[in-house]
């Protein structure tokens, strides 16, 4: 009986919240400001040493949908996690500034040049041996590759369900007391609802709201927090699935496409021009472009 009614007790307490205290992992990127953005023509890749760098702008969604569950309860833990050079960390740095708790940077030579596939495989490998997490978010896409499959990809690594381009989402209790998440989720149509058992991988579209910005308080801790750094290990990763060597994605061929414009250009200056530049406007809409 005394059993019975502490699971009745759970269950009415858990009831009481929109959300629960879960562990959060969020997935980052170190990217490249759009306009400096150039790509290794010989490898196909994007060139990051001497770039400016900052937070995939995508991503912050992603950290602004963990922080609004945290704001619910504050005993929600959100890991931060990044591959990329030493550098990435200060993107990590501005994530615990905004509001996560833990940061945990993947880094060294051996990745360099990883797709998307390696990058998964190798962000599914950390996370298991990180912790269990009930969530996993990630932006919808990243600014210098625009594919939108790491998030996917990851949770295909962890057999994890996925759901892509969420718009809003809470953690509620079904008739069981167990969590699951509800998910709105962007289509074409309108707006896709889901339920689905923790855990789950959610990509995050900005309709789930701005992203707050990093108070004083925040920088300050996030200036003295210790990152975990992980490098290459052979327990974790062979040589051959990571970098290049681990990425069947190949560039064949980069070009820059030539875009030929031979434009007419009339300047009228009386009545009768203006009526001659029109007569002309109006042959070429009916007889080259097909408009009219």
């Amino acid at each position: 009986m005394r059993e019975k009614n502490s699971q009745e007790t759970l269950r009415r307490h858990a009831a009481q919240f929109s959300y629960v205290a879960p562990n959060i992992a969020v997935l980052i990127k170190h990217v490249p400001e759009t306009e400096n953005l150039k790509i290794d023509e010989k490898t196909g890749t994007v060139v990051r040493k001497g770039q400016n760098a900052i937070v995939n702008p995508m991503d912050l969604y992603a950290i602004e949908a963990a922080l609004t569950v945290k704001d619910k309860n504050h005993k929600t833990d959100i890991t931060v996690i990044t591959m990329g050079p030493p550098n990435a960390e200060r993107s990590l740095r501005e994530a615990l500034s905004m509001g996560c708790d833990n940061a945990v940077l993947i880094s060294g030579r051996e990745f360099a040049g990883s797709d998307t596939f390696a990058t998964s495989l190798v962000l599914s490998r950390v996370i298991k041996g990180l912790k269990n997490y009930d969530l996993i978010l990630c932006g919808e896409r990243a600014t210098d590759g625009d594919t939108g499959q790491v998030g996917p990809a990851v949770a295909s690594f962890l057999d994890y369900p996925v759901i892509t381009y969420v718009s809003n989402f809470k953690l509620n209790t079904n008739n069981s007391g167990e969590f699951i998440a509800s998910v709105d989720r962007i289509v074409e149509e309108g707006i896709e609802h889901y339920e689905a058992e923790l855990p789950v991988v959610l990509t995050i579209s900005k309709a789930i709201g701005v992203p707050r910005i990093p108070t004083l308080s925040g920088k300050k801790r996030a200036k003295k927090a210790v990152i975990k750094n992980i490098g290459f290990n052979p327990e974790l990763f062979g040589e051959d699935e990571v970098g290049l060597n681990g990425s069947p994605t190949r560039v064949i061929k980069l070009y820059r496409p030539k875009v030929k414009r031979n434009p007419l250009i009339i300047i009228p200056k009386n009545e009768e021009e203006i009526e001659a530049a029109a007569d002309k406007l109006i042959d070429f809409l009916k007889n080259e472009a097909g408009i009219v």
